[in-house]
C-alpha cells in the first residue's frame, strides 16, 4: 500500500475497492482494534449487523460482500489517521497481508475528492502558510475574529470549521522573523557539537513560535549550530483532506529543500510530531525523488528524539538552574507509530525532581479533523482518556510534544500544556522572550 499519486493503479477504482475488501476482511476476522476509533467501531457494527441478516437468511455470504458504498464512504471519513492502529495491529509490512488501514482510507479519501473536488473548506484547512501570512500581518484583528461568536458562526457555515473550536492564536513575530534576528546576533559557534536544521513547521512559526524559540535557545545552549529550513509547509493537512497532488508539490519542493542541508551535514530535527512522521515516513512514498527522500528521512528527528540522541552521544549539558516538578507527560499519536521510544518522557526524566507521569493516549485533535463541524464532538469523545488521565494529577504541569494536542487539552481539562523543549529552555534557566 503506497500513497503514490504519480502511480495510475492508485486512481483505479476497482482495485481501490478490492483492496478495501480484502482488508475489511481480514480485519473482520482479526478484530484487535475493535473500539480503537470511530472507522473501526462503526466497521464492525455494520459488518456485525449484516452477518445477523445473513445469518436470518441462512446465507452464507461474507458480510463484506454486502456492505453498501455508503458504508466505505463512512468508514473513510471517520478515520482522523492516528495510526495507532500500526503498533496493534500483526499485519502492517512486511507481513504477507500488507495491511495498511490508515493509507487505504487516505486512497479512499483522495479518489473521492478527485471525483467531487476539494471543497472550500478543506482548500483554506489545507493552506497553513496562506492562513498564517494574513494571521501574523493582522494578529489582533485574526484572533479577534477567532473569538468572535457572529464570526465564527459564518465560519462554520462557509469554511466547515465548528463554532466553539478553540483555534491557534496568531503572532506578529513568526518564528521565522525571530530567528532571522536572532542568527544575525548569534554569529558562527565555534567548534559546533553537531548541525541542526530546524523546520519549524507551520504550527510552529505561526502559532507558537515559543516553541521554536525554545528549541533553538536549547540547541544553541548545547553548542549546536543551529540554521532554520523551512519554506513551505510540510503538506500533512493536504494528506489528510484527500488533496494528495497539492501534497506531492509540497514534498517534492521540501525534499529538493532539505536534502540540500542533509548533504551540507545539517540534521532535520522537527518540534511537531504530525510533519515529522510525515517526513519520515510518507516522503518517499509521495514524493518523485525516492532516494532523495530517503536520504532526508534517515536525517530527519523529532526534537525530544535529537536532544537524547546528544545525550546519549555525551553531548547534552545536564548544567540545569531549575527543576521539572510533577509532570504529567502526554505521547502524541504521531509520536508513538514512530517506533523511538519515548524520548521525551526521558528527557523530561533528566531533570532534578522530575517526577513525569507519561499517560499515552490520543488527544482527538488530529490535525483538521476535530476543527470540522462535523467531527468536533466526537473528536473530544475521542481525547476523553487523555483527559481522564490529566485530571488524576491536578498539581502536574502538563506537556505534550503536539501544539494540536494543547488546544485539545485545554478544551477538554482547562489546563495548559506546554511542550517539552520549552521546560528544558527554562531548567537551564533560559528565557524566550530576551534574544
Amino acid at each position: 500500500m503506497t500513497l503514490d499519486p504519480a502511480n495510475p493503479v492508485f486512481w483505479d477504482a476497482a482495485d481501490l475497492r478490492s483492496e478495501m475488501d480484502r482488508i475489511f476482511e481480514i480485519c473482520q476476522g482479526c478484530r484487535l482494534c475493535d473500539k480503537m476509533c470511530p472507522s473501526f467501531d462503526v466497521l464492525f457494527r455494520r459488518l456485525d449487523a449484516i452477518d445477523d441478516e445473513l445469518t436470518a437468511r441462512k446465507c452464507t455470504d461474507s458480510p463484506v460482500e454486502h456492505l453498501a458504498d455508503g458504508d466505505y464512504r463512512t468508514v473513510s471519513d471517520l478515520c482522523y489517521q492516528c495510526k495507532l492502529c500500526y503498533p496493534k495491529c500483526p499485519y502492517t509490512p512486511p507481513h504477507a497481508y500488507a495491511l495498511d488501514f490508515p493509507r487505504l482510507l487516505l486512497r479512499e479519501q483522495a479518489q473521492h475528492k478527485k471525483e467531487t473536488g476539494i471543497s472550500f473548506g478543506d482548500r483554506v484547512l489545507g493552506d497553513p502558510d496562506r492562513a498564517g501570512a494574513i494571521g501574523s500581518a493582522f494578529p489582533s484583528l485574526m484572533n479577534w475574529m477567532n473569538r468572535n461568536s457572529l464570526v465564527r458562526g459564518a465560519m462554520e457555515k462557509t469554511v466547515g470549521i465548528h463554532h466553539e473550536k478553540t483555534l491557534p492564536e496568531y503572532h506578529g513575530e513568526t518564528f521565522e522573523q525571530w530567528f532571522a534576528t536572532w542568527k544575525a546576533g548569534r554569529g558562527t559557534v565555534t567548534a559546533p557539537a553537531a548541525k541542526v536544521a530546524v523546520y519549524a513547521t507551520c504550527l510552529v512559526n505561526f502559532n507558537n513560535p515559543r516553541i521554536g524559540k525554545a528549541l533553538v535557545k536549547v540547541l544553541d545552549h548545547n553548542n549546536v549550530e543551529v540554521v532554520a529550513c523551512q519554506k513551505i509547509c510540510c503538506g500533512m493537512p493536504n494528506i489528510s483532506t484527500g488533496d494528495l497532488r497539492e501534497a506531492m508539490r509540497k514534498t517534492n519542493a521540501n525534499i529538493e529543500t532539505l536534502h540540500a542541508f542533509v548533504e551540507e551535514g545539517y540534521d532535520i530535527v522537527i518540534p511537531s510530531p504530525s510533519c515529522s512522521l510525515n517526513i519520515r515516513q510518507d516522503y518517499e512514498q509521495i514524493g518523485m525523488d525516492k532516494a532523495r527522500a530517503k536520504a532526508v528521512a534517515a536525517r530527519s528527528y523529532d526534537a525530544g528524539e535529537y536532544l537524547m540522541k546528544l545525550h546519549a552521544e555525551g553531548k547534552l549539558r545536564t548544567d540545569f538552574t531549575g527543576g521539572g516538578g510533577a509532570v504529567t507527560y502526554h505521547l502524541p499519536c504521531h509520536l508513538k507509530v514512530q517506533n523511538i521510544g519515548f524520548k521525551s518522557r526521558d528527557l523530561l526524566a533528566l531533570l532534578p525532581d522530575a517526577d513525569v507521569t507519561m499517560v499515552q493516549q490520543c488527544s482527538g485533535h488530529d490535525g483538521q479533523w476535530s476543527m470540522k463541524k462535523e467531527y468536533y464532538e466526537l473528536s473530544l469523545q475521542a481525547g476523553k482518556k487523555l483527559f481522564d488521565g490529566i485530571r488524576k494529577r491536578d498539581d502536574a504541569t502538563v506537556v505534550s510534544d503536539c501544539a494540536f494536542a494543547h488546544l485539545h487539552i485545554e478544551e477538554g481539562t482547562g489546563k495548559a500544556s506546554r511542550h517539552p523543549v520549552e521546560i528544558l529552555c527554562a531548567a537551564y534557566g533560559l528565557d524566550v522572550n530576551r534574544e
